[in-house]
């Protein structure tokens, strides 16, 4: 299995990159957050989700590790292949998309091609569970000190800091989720609540 390619960026097009390894073309399709950040000539290290089937080799690239889990979590929903994960990583980056599977937003998943309002509520439904603990595993190098207690709380402010809030917005903001849910409240719960308040 391939699981990394580093080589030259040959060829960019709409949907796919060819990268030149060791005179090889590779052709990996890419969401289009991925496209944007490559240049023809320039050199560059893509993660591979390698898919073989009976007729063919794909090769599904990322920048970051981030879009790969996504890719790989959202097909775990049924009726979403490749392809659609494609679009809805394209269509919104891993951020958006923890936020808006925390706080049920259908109509942020729809806003992918391909993607109409059943299926978007099947992703909400079947990852509501599931994308708190990825946030919490995205970017473990720029994991900020936590400051509110141990157990849920502590990992519901980690996760919205991950989403891109500050460590006080966050720990206040799940300070009064907590009180809201009630305490002993689940991860997935206090997140929803806390993001749910802020967007008030």
């Amino acid at each position: 299995m391939i699981g990394k390619l580093t080589g030259t960026v040959d060829t960019v097009a709409e949907d796919h990159v060819i990268l030149d390894v060791g005179g090889v073309g590779y052709l990996v399709q890419c969401p289009s957050s991925t496209l944007g950040k490559l240049t023809a000539g320039e050199r560059v290290s893509l993660l591979i989700e390698m898919r073989v089937s009976e007729d063919a080799i794909r090769l599904f690239g990322f920048v970051s590790g981030e879009e790969r889990e996504w890719f790989r979590l959202l097909q775990s929903v049924q009726s979403v292949g490749a392809r659609v994960a494609l679009n809805i990583l394209s269509a919104l980056s891993p951020r958006a998309i923890g936020r808006a599977i925390a706080l049920g937003d259908k109509a942020m998943i729809g806003q992918a091609q391909g993607v109409g309002p059943k299926l978007a509520t099947r992703i909400v439904t079947e990852l509501k569970d599931k994308a708190p603990s990825l946030i919490l595993r995205q970017d473990p190098g720029e994991a900020l000190p936590i400051l509110a207690p141990r157990g849920p709380e502590a990992d519901a402010v980690m996760a919205l800091t991950k989403l891109g809030y500050s460590q006080s917005t966050a720990a206040e903001s799940v300070a009064r989720a907590a009180q809201v849910v009630g305490e002993g409240a689940a991860l997935d719960a206090l997140i929803r609540e806390a993001l749910r308040a802020m967007g008030r």
